[in-house]
């Protein structure tokens, strides 16, 4: 099992999170922090999305946004907004337990996927108050069902509001199936019991380092 506890240099001195976690300052402070940050990042979302307008027929051609249904607080479907990154599929959905079909990924959609670009239209759902910037990643609605029977748990993960990015995205990465997504569940449980405001800073910092880097997938 991994001990997230050792996890490069998240701050650990909790006494501090678990008091904010229930605390009224950090719960309007979290609100008030992801409104004005997705406000600011606003006009940087239509500026991309007028750059892909013109590069999606030349590079990845169809649709500028995909919207899928996604499992959100208190497991309630919401649906989530990317920028497209793959080919349209006309064949069966992929299944919880079906690998990355990394064939259909575009040239274009590459890039913005190691970039994490493809996720910047969830501001919106931020601003919907239907995500967070910071918490667990939301996973495709019917494969979180599937999860919630198979995961020890993985309904414990969804008593707080999704994240665009989240603990288990910056320190975990990409998982595929039930086996993996329990990794993905332990640290999503140990960033709700340690939620405070240094963490949620720490977290920002390596999202950004995410993104210069291209390690997103």
């Amino acid at each position: 099992m991994f001990d997230f506890s050792s996890v490069s240099d998240a701050p650990r001195a909790h006494a501090r999170g678990v008091f904010y976690r229930n605390h009224m300052a950090y719960r309007v402070g979290k609100r008030v922090f992801d409104l004005v940050l997705s406000i600011l990042l606003f006009p940087i979302l239509v500026a991309i999305a007028l750059g892909l307008l013109l590069l999606n027929p030349w590079f990845n051609a169809g649709p500028l946004f995909y919207v899928q249904r996604r499992m959100g607080k208190s497991c309630a479907p919401f649906n989530a907004l990317k920028f497209r990154t793959m080919h349209s599929c006309n064949g069966p959905a992929r299944g919880p337990e079906d690998p990355l079909e990394t064939d259909r990924i575009t040239r274009l959609g590459r890039f913005l996927r190691q970039s994490r670009i493809d996720e910047l239209p969830q501001i919106l759902n931020v601003l919907r108050g239907e995500m967070s910037l910071i918490g667990p990643r939301p996973d495709c609605y019917e494969h979180a069902m599937s999860y919630l029977t198979e995961v020890p748990g993985y309904r414990e993960r969804h008593r707080v509001l999704p994240g665009i990015s989240g603990y288990a995205q910056t320190e975990v990465g990409y998982v595929q199936g039930a086996e993996e997504t329990q990794l993905k569940v332990e640290a999503d449980l140990y960033y709700i019991r340690h939620r405070g405001f240094a963490l949620e800073l720490w977290l920002l910092g390596r999202t950004l380092q995410t993104v210069f880097r291209q390690n997103g997938q």
